[in-house]
């Protein structure tokens, strides 16, 4: 689907442009001077490499031909050595998690680059020597010697060179697709073998008719989903008076709620680069992608505020004495929702834009797993206090995103809809997204031991999520839990005052 919006032209990529052929241009000189290859550059490589799963990052490349070198947009700075090292584990966190990767092909094209840098190095190593004895006294027989060794050594490393940055840029593209390993104490398998950590509350008991936020929302002449279809298209949706107060009221009580905790607020872009989505895990340009790309740019816009958060800092050093840094961000988001159909989707619960508010953390590697549990506990503060009914679930490895080491999600109650939905997810990237994005701090012990101030080494920070409210889901679960015999709805206290002290809303007279 197309949408307008101004001048821009915003697509949904089809899953036919994803799946570029790829021809790689073979290594003959590397080849004939000796060194072995597992892998046959002669031949296509039997893979799509953009058909990934969901989760996995992407690049956007075209279709690569023997005149061109296939060249990521960006290099994540990927530990290829660890991976080696520990070669089972990656395999089996893989496999644990549905991943599409390809290790073998990785190390396999790791061992190639590396056997291609050191011969490199040592044609290096003798074209200096050559140049070195070009600088004496020779004769001119000898000299015309030397000229044509080097000249060889020259059409040689050059070629190397080029193959070197072939083969760099194909382990990168491969690579990018290794999912991030994952909580030891994760369940293995699906969603279904995602384990309970809390359950807050029961379902409200109701002695009339329930009805969903759909119904509620005409007769209380609060929400406009006919209208915004002929508008806009499916999923999108008008709020109308005390909805368009009451969503003014959720984001600003959350946003005061999560600052008393330290965060600072931020508005952020809604419109950023592919590769920054692709840096923070997230697939712009592939099959059922959810993410909106601006037809004629490399510009997307956002299905979370956590994009353009994680890219604040991106490429910086940041001192210790920063961290924890903690932001709570307001933005509206867009989804394409791809793939999404059934009554689980009906009204406010799948949507195409909403208004969000995300929390954001970056902090010192032994911080991330407290800070995991603290945005959680934060979370779960918010919906008691509006009196909700939820679980908080551990969610197991096939329903990580590639970025994630751990998620939690909280799933309310909505009576209406007769099921709990989910309504937010807190989840420990680690360095995942920080290796993308070149987010790094300096330990201030090394800076201080250090002989030149400031230039000790650095490590990667580890990055944190968690949505503090979305708000058409939030309105779900107020309307149908809330809801009253007489067609009104209750507000919650908390967010009365933000309402103007509005206590509840109530059916129009007709």
């Amino acid at each position: 689907m197309a949408t307008a919006m101004h001048t821009m032209k915003l697509v949904a990529i089809p899953a036919s442009l994803s799946s570029s052929s790829f021809i790689f241009r073979p290594i003959s000189k590397t080849l004939r001077l000796g060194l072995i290859f597992r892998h046959n550059y002669s031949q296509k490589l039997p893979f799509p490499f953009l058909a990934r799963a969901l989760s996995s990052p992407a690049l956007q490349i075209a279709e690569i031909t023997d005149s061109k070198v296939v060249k990521p947009q960006w290099k994540a700075a990927i530990d290829f050595k660890w991976i080696r090292e520990n070669k089972e584990a990656v395999s089996a966190n893989i496999l644990n998690r549905n991943s599409n990767a390809n290790l073998e092909l990785v190390l396999q094209l790791y061992e190639n680059m590396l056997n291609v840098q050191k011969e490199v190095e040592r044609l290096r190593e003798e074209r200096n020597v050559v140049a070195n004895k070009m600088k004496r006294k020779l004769e001119p027989s000898d000299r015309q010697k030397l000229i044509e060794e080097g000249k060889n050594l020259k059409e040689e490393l050059m070629t190397l060179e080029e193959d070197l940055v072939r083969l760099t840029d194909e382990l990168q593209q491969e690579a990018q697709c290794i999912p991030n390993m994952t909580h030891p104490d994760v369940p293995v398998g699906g969603e279904d073998r995602s384990t309970m950590r809390k359950m807050v509350g029961s379902p409200c008991e109701f002695n009339f008719s329930v009805k969903d936020h759909l119904q509620l929302g005409k007769e209380l002449d609060i929400l406009e989903f006919d209208a915004a279809a002929e508008v806009s298209g499916s999923k999108f949706y008008y709020l109308k008076n005390e909805a368009v107060m009451l969503e003014m009221a959720l984001i600003n009580w959350t946003l005061s709620e999560v600052m008393k905790r330290g965060f600072t607020p931020l508005t952020t872009p809604e419109i950023v680069r592919s590769s920054v989505v692709e840096k923070c895990g997230f697939q712009p340009r592939g099959a059922n992608t959810q993410v909106y790309s601006i037809d004629g740019s490399d510009q997307c816009l956002i299905g979370t505020a956590e994009i353009p958060v994680g890219g604040i800092h991106m490429d910086s050093i940041l001192p210790e004495s920063l961290l924890p840094l903690k932001y709570v961000a307001f933005s509206h988001c867009f989804r394409t929702e791809a793939g999404a159909a059934g009554t689980a989707t009906r009204g406010l619960y799948r949507v195409h834009q909403f208004s969000k508010v995300e929390m954001f953390i970056l902090c010192q590697p032994e911080e991330s797993n407290s800070c995991h549990e603290e945005l959680i506990a934060i979370e779960e503060d918010l919906f008691s206090s509006l009196g909700l009914h939820y679980k908080t679930l551990d969610m197991a490895t096939e329903d990580l995103g590639a970025p994630a080491y751990r998620k939690f999600d909280v799933e309310a109650w909505m009576p209406g809809l007769g099921r709990y939905g989910e309504i937010s997810s807190a989840s420990n990237c680690t360095d995942y997204q920080s290796r993308r994005l070149g987010i790094r701090y300096r330990p201030a012990q090394l800076s201080s031991t250090n002989s030149k101030k400031g230039k000790g080494p650095t490590q990667f920070v580890h990055t944190l999520n968690a949505t503090a409210c979305a708000v058409p889901r939030m309105i779900i679960c107020l309307l149908e839990n809330y809801q009253q015999e007489d067609g009104s709805v209750i507000i919650p206290q908390p967010l009365r005052s933000f309402m103007g002290g509005l206590e509840r809303i109530s059916p129009r007279s007709r």
